[in-house]
């Protein structure tokens, strides 16, 4: 099995442009904490609540700062044609839980996360990977 058969596909993207406050609140009523930043198609970063928390407000940034200040930059990435338990030993690795996929002419092609691959790979599997990502 392939990451662009688990993978979710409708993902909401964050703009350069866009400020914390339409990031945040973007992801409040989704209830999601990640989001890809693409400029087009083309992804130049990631952020997450958690940055927005940590790196935004805690130094100070205005709501209306620009969530590219904020981003982090040159993200970890799949392929859309990669397999999964290639993709469980990743996030394992690095102990990330959401990665972009991007497609062979590197687009941003949606988002896996540990969720999508425990619902479609062996238990044993994703319990390794989320005990890697766990590790302190």
């Amino acid at each position: 099995m392939k990451v662009r058969d688990v993978m979710s596909k409708d993902v909401q993207v964050a703009r350069p442009g866009d400020s914390l406050q339409e990031v945040a609140t973007r992801m409040a009523s989704g209830d999601f904490g990640f989001m890809p930043v693409a400029d087009g198609d083309r992804l130049i970063g990631t952020i997450t609540d958690r940055d927005i928390t940590i790196r935004a407000v805690a130094g100070g940034a205005a709501c209306s700062a620009p969530v590219v200040e904020y981003i982090t930059r040159e993200p970890h990435t799949v392929r859309a044609d990669e397999d999964l338990k290639t993709v469980l030993d990743a996030m394992g690795d690095r102990q990330i839980r959401r990665l972009p996929v991007l497609d062979k002419d590197d687009r941003l092609v949606g988002v896996v996360s540990l969720g999508d691959l425990s619902t479609r790979v062996k238990e044993k599997y994703a319990g390794e990977t989320l005990e890697d990502i766990s590790r302190p």
